[in-house]
């Protein structure tokens, strides 16, 4: 939280910050000609998980399953900020739709 009893101290934000701030200006960077295979591909040579080993229909279908899984994450966020808001207005959550208790 940035505001509030549990705030996050101001000295704790400033690092967060110059440590994205480092990442983005030096580390996650597109940088023509270090192999990058696509819009998006920050690898720019330092990070190698076998990528180069896949053929393209194995690249495609891993960069498809990746997409699937982000989705799903999404949508179980998504389910847990609707309990979340639901439960105040007297639903009950381990019920469907109908379990209106009020």
């Amino acid at each position: 939280a940035i505001l509030g009893p549990d705030a996050i101290p101001t000295a704790g934000l400033v690092q967060i910050i110059a440590f994205v701030g480092i990442l983005e200006t030096a580390v996650m960077r597109d940088i023509e000609g270090t192999g990058n295979e696509f819009v998006g591909d920050f690898r720019n040579g330092y990070i190698d998980f076998g990528w180069e080993d896949f053929d393209e229909e194995e690249k495609l279908s891993k960069r498809a399953i990746e997409l699937n899984n982000g989705r799903a994450a999404q949508m179980g966020i998504l389910g847990l900020m609707v309990h979340e808001k639901i439960v105040p207005l007297g639903y009950d959550a381990d019920l469907p739709i109908i379990g209106h208790l009020v």
